[in-house]
């Protein structure tokens, strides 16, 4: 038992294939499920990710967390396992097995020794195929859900947040943490984290992506015996998710020595032909790190804030362009005066050659570093598939994203930032900040 678990340390530590090219394989199983696939013989030891689309996105109305419960209980128990036996059970394989639900997929993740393959599948096909969702682990859960929901409301970051959310998406399930709320959780049964389950883990909503030892042929058997059973098809995702934010200012009082805001306004999809000049100009603008204008605008040269930084956030349905400051409850309102400023002036498109090469430097540098590791690999395949990404696009990326011109990024600036729009969240209790709606 050591012995397996210390090679299974060496194993994660040491697996890192080499990046200068992935040879990724696309096959499909005897059964019909697809799946990526990167052998990396040299390590008896495979990772394997999962993802379902759809996440908690599915939850039932009235039924906010259930998806979310439902992936929390799937290592509680299988089968003939209770919770007990099947930790017991892993372990004991050295297998490492994880599960989540986020907003738009189901994520199901798995590293295994080649030894203990066929065992440590057949442990994990109980958990995916024949969950118990006993009732004691049920209320172990709900309490641990609850627990989090009661941390949640006294962190100023997640409060600002959900506001956002609220206001960006109503009703949608975007609109709503995942999470599910004190009310919705508590009154969960067994047969919605059971409906849960068919709803959101069913062969059309599967991607697949393995990274290690492990054949074309073993991994299309694994994958019918692993999948297989499940139903053919689980509940429709959701409708695309409109953005219904305005300008404005809103203020949530909360006591807290410093305020935090979240702000933003409607995005720009992975498909779009100025995604990557969107990359880029963000990476200039908003990056978190020294080189980023609101970095030296609003930390740098004023000391308003430790931290400043925006993001495109993608979701499956909608797009959104984000960013979050915190800073003292005197020194907020200036903060976000200036990365107003900058909005406007990174509105212009005005930006600087060297800006433009600064920002591709890093871009196309950082990139193969997020190659560290089977399982990273992995991760980063699946992912590749729910957005819709082709094989090629790993070898492609950094040429499109040295392909980026100065006018490029001038057009997608005019284009993507608005400074009229720009809904701010403000969660603290700022000095000299009006709320404006």
């Amino acid at each position: 038992m050591k012995r397996i678990l210390a090679l299974f340390l060496v194993v994660v530590a040491l697996s890192s294939p080499a990046q200068a090219k992935l040879k990724i394989q696309q096959i499909t199983s005897p059964g019909g499920i697809n799946a990526w696939l990167v052998e990396e013989h040299s390590i008896p030891f495979t990772s394997l990710e999962i993802r379902f689309d759809g996440g908690t996105a599915l939850d039932d109305p009235g039924k906010r967390g259930s998806v979310y419960m439902m992936a929390g209980l799937l290592e509680e128990g299988a089968g003939e396992l209770d919770a007990t036996a099947f930790r017991n059970r892993r372990d004991a394989l050295a297998a490492s097995f994880s599960f989540d639900a986020g907003a738009d997929s189901v994520a199901v993740s798995a590293k295994f020794l080649t030894e203990n393959r066929d065992q440590a599948l057949d442990l994990l096909g109980m958990a995916i195929n024949k969950p118990r969702f006993d009732q004691t682990a049920i209320e172990r859960v709900r309490a641990q859900i609850l627990s989090i929901i009661a941390a949640d409301k006294k962190s100023p970051r997640k409060i600002a947040s959900d506001a956002f959310y609220r206001m960006a998406f109503g009703t949608h399930p975007y609109g709503s943490s995942g999470t599910g709320t004190e009310k919705t959780v508590t009154a969960l049964t067994r047969d919605d984290i059971v409906k849960a389950w068919k709803d959101s883990m069913s062969l059309d909503h599967v991607y697949v992506a393995a990274v290690g030892d492990i054949t074309p042929e073993e991994l299309g058997k694994a994958l019918d015996k692993l999948l297989g059973g499940l139903p053919k098809k689980g509940k429709a995702l959701p409708a695309p998710a409109k953005v219904a934010l305005t300008g404005g200012v809103s203020v949530i009082k909360f006591p807290a020595p410093q305020s935090v805001a979240v702000f933003g306004h409607a995005g720009i999809s992975r498909d779009d032909p100025d995604f990557f000049a969107a990359f880029v100009m963000n990476r200039i603008f908003g990056s978190g790190d020294f080189t980023s204008r609101l970095t030296r605008e609003v930390r740098e040269k004023r000391g308003l804030t430790y931290g400043v930084y925006t993001w495109l956030a993608h979701y499956r349905h909608a797009d959104l362009m984000m960013g979050s400051v915190s800073s003292a409850n005197e020194s907020i309102a200036k903060a976000l005066r200036v990365i107003r400023d900058e909005w406007k002036k990174m509105a212009t498109g005005k930006v600087t050659g060297e800006e433009l090469d600064a920002a591709k430097r890093y871009l196309t540098g950082a990139y193969p570093l997020r190659f560290d590791g089977n399982a990273r690999i992995a991760s980063i395949l699946v992912g590749m598939q729910l957005d819709g990404m082709p094989v090629s696009y790993i070898d492609t990326r950094n040429d499109r994203i040295n392909a980026v011109t100065l006018q490029d990024v001038e057009r997608v600036a005019k284009r993507l930032m608005k400074p009229d729009d720009l809904r701010i969240v403000v969660v603290g209790q700022p000095v000299g900040l009006k709320a404006t709606d």
